[in-house]
């Protein structure tokens, strides 16, 4: 099923339980959708969410609200129900646009800016628990390892971070890679970690060790990875610039088939739906596909 937004969007996120998909659009809105597979998609919320883009999207408090980001640096939480506002955090990061939010348990949620800085917030207390300054450009992505509580980040300046939850700081950083790092999953039962990048290399990490990248994969695509979404142990799914989105297996390292594409448009992001049976994709022909 297609959606026609109308408009570029940012970042899509399914319900954790039932049949719903949210997407941020560059004018500051946020959509809720309704969606079956045999019945067109009905829109339920169409709500004014920030004064400029919304960056990022995210269901929190057992799916109950949505979380917001934008470069007017404020994160806001929406009723599900009837799209009013539960809270608003002004000046939530003190300069760079707000770009990314990730869940990290059912009562916490991380957010990255342009600056680099990344923290971490309680959505019940709508108080900061972490701040790290990761990166010297902006946080292009995140991934969180529950077990150790670390935080994984890659940056437009190349790099991988590794933040330590408990101990609030930033534990390890990679060497600058040969161009911006701009998507990140922990794969190999947390052996492993493999970030996107700008040329459309994939570099593979080894848990522990940061510095360098491990291994390489360079025949996937010559242009950039800027999505990727994990399936399993072995294998991801990734977006690319050209609007190919490819189901890839890893160690080893191949393309098992191209599963969708949206037509040369650059891929943005991939979510699951709550019982992983539909991929939902956003790009910039302003289109949404599940």
């Amino acid at each position: 099923m297609e959606i026609n937004l109308g408009r570029l969007a940012f970042d899509i996120d399914f319900h954790p339980s039932r049949d719903l998909v949210t997407t941020g659009l560059i004018n500051g809105d946020l959509h809720l959708y309704r969606y079956s597979t045999d019945a067109q998609p009905q829109r339920l919320l169409e709500v004014h969410a920030h004064t400029e883009s919304c960056r990022a999207v995210r269901f929190i408090n057992d799916g109950h609200a949505i979380a917001t980001c934008s470069p007017d640096l404020s994160i806001l939480a929406t009723d599900v129900e009837t799209g009013s506002a539960i809270a608003r955090l002004e000046d939530a990061h003190s300069s760079g646009a707000i770009n990314r939010l990730i869940n990290l348990s059912e009562t916490t949620i991380a957010s990255g800016d342009d600056d680099g800085c990344i923290k971490v917030w309680d959505t019940r207390q709508h108080s900061c628990c972490n701040s790290f300054a990761a990166h010297q450009d902006y946080v292009s992505d995140m991934s969180f390892a529950s077990d150790s509580m670390k935080l994984l980040g890659t940056s437009g300046d190349g790099t991988l971070s590794v933040c330590n939850l408990r101990r609030n700081k930033v534990q390890a950083q990679s060497e600058f890679a040969e161009d911006e790092l701009l998507s990140v999953v922990i794969m190999k039962n947390g052996r492993k970690v493999v970030c996107g990048s700008q040329t459309g290399t994939l570099l593979l990490y080894s848990w522990g060790c940061f510095k360098d990248c491990s291994d390489r994969f360079v025949d996937l695509s010559p242009n950039s990875v800027d999505a990727l979404l994990k399936l399993d142990e072995d294998r991801i799914i990734t977006g690319s610039e050209n609007g190919l989105i490819s189901l890839v297996g890893i160690l080893p390292n191949r393309i098992i088939q191209p599963i969708a594409e949206h037509s040369e448009y650059p891929v943005e992001r991939l979510a699951f739906s709550h019982d992983r049976k539909l991929l939902g994709s956003i790009a910039h022909d302003q289109m949404l596909k599940v």
